[in-house]
């Protein structure tokens, strides 16, 4: 399966542990942002969504962690897939190490949306992933 979308990031090393490695934590950032660039790529601004009362929510996170990336590794993460089911929308999301394209982690992260304040579905994604749902 192609990707739908990837974005270029590389390793800083105030991200990575004791032991030479990217802390956990931050691969979820390397998804968001990946979510956030591709939203821009589609013309959606997060910022100005949020001051029309739409924000998309995290509502949980499922991360498999493969091969670990270290302190200054260039890394690919991508949006694979979008699914729709009622009100959610879940994101499968790669990252691949670009110096070997080993597969360094996998994610499935579902996102609600409010519509100030309150569940829904606001057609504002529905029309940006259409060709992708």
């Amino acid at each position: 399966m192609s990707n739908i979308f990837e974005y270029k990031l590389k390793v800083r090393d105030y991200e990575c542990d004791a032991q030479g490695h990217v802390n956990n934590a931050n691969y979820q950032h390397y998804f968001e942002v990946t979510r956030h660039e591709f939203l821009e790529s589609g013309g959606l601004n997060f910022y100005q969504l949020h001051q029309q009362g739409i924000d998309a929510v995290v509502a949980r996170v499922d991360i498999r962690y493969k091969i670990p990336l270290i302190g200054m590794d260039e890394f690919i993460c991508t949006v694979k897939q979008i699914e729709r089911q009622n009100v959610k929308y879940i994101f499968h999301q790669e990252i691949y190490r670009v110096s070997d394209n080993a597969l360094c982690a996998k994610a499935k992260i579902e996102v609600v949306n409010l519509v100030n304040g309150k569940l829904s579905k606001p057609e504002v994604f529905d029309k940006a992933f259409a060709e992708f749902i």
